[in-house]
């Protein structure tokens, strides 16, 4: 009996004095002189490029219109006669996707282009491709697919003169245009 009373004061004791914070409190400094033993902290594996989509840092500004905010970027580049979303642009669309969900008002269309080279028709119909690519990479991150319009333009508006590779990959895009822009 006497075996158990102290057991079970042990577990009490040992239970009472546990505790898990409910927040990591910050560190305090103790001594403000540098030294040089500090060691960097490895970015966390989920940091990357933020596409965080209707907030800025600055009260009144525009995320489409901030530079710093990742919506102002509207061009996905494409690779010669493709019209897959090159893993690079993924954070983009993934940026107005959540743009477009967040705010039900919103509306985008996404304008197809291509390089000048191929017919008039090829270039139409790869122009298209690449917008509804877009278009279908953001209704599956939750935009509403009634939100987004497409356009292809074809080769009729680049963006850069010239032939050569490098005025032909600025021309081969999708533009994400907002509404009112």
């Amino acid at each position: 009996m006497k075996r158990w009373i102290t057991m079970f004061a042990a577990v009490g004791l040992l239970v009472g004095c546990s505790s898990t914070p409910d927040e990591q409190k910050p560190a305090t400094v103790v001594d403000a002189k540098p030294t040089t033993d500090v060691k960097p902290v490895a970015p966390r594996p989920d940091t990357g490029p933020s596409t965080k989509a209707t907030t800025s840092d600055k009260v009144g500004v525009d995320p489409l219109r901030d530079p710093a905010n990742v919506l102002s970027r509207r061009s996905v580049f494409f690779d010669l006669d493709q019209y897959t979303v090159k893993e690079e642009f993924k954070p983009l669309v993934t940026a107005h996707a959540r743009y477009l969900s967040q705010n039900s008002n919103a509306r985008a269309t996404i304008q197809g282009n291509t390089d000048d080279r191929g017919s008039r028709e090829y270039n139409l119909a790869l122009g298209q491709r690449r917008a509804d690519a877009v278009k279908a990479m953001m209704t599956l991150l939750g935009a509403n697919a009634a939100q987004i319009e497409t356009v292809s333009f074809g080769k009729e508006k680049p963006r850069a003169q010239g032939a050569n590779e490098q005025a032909w990959a600025e021309n081969r895009r999708a533009d994400v245009v907002h509404q009112g822009e």
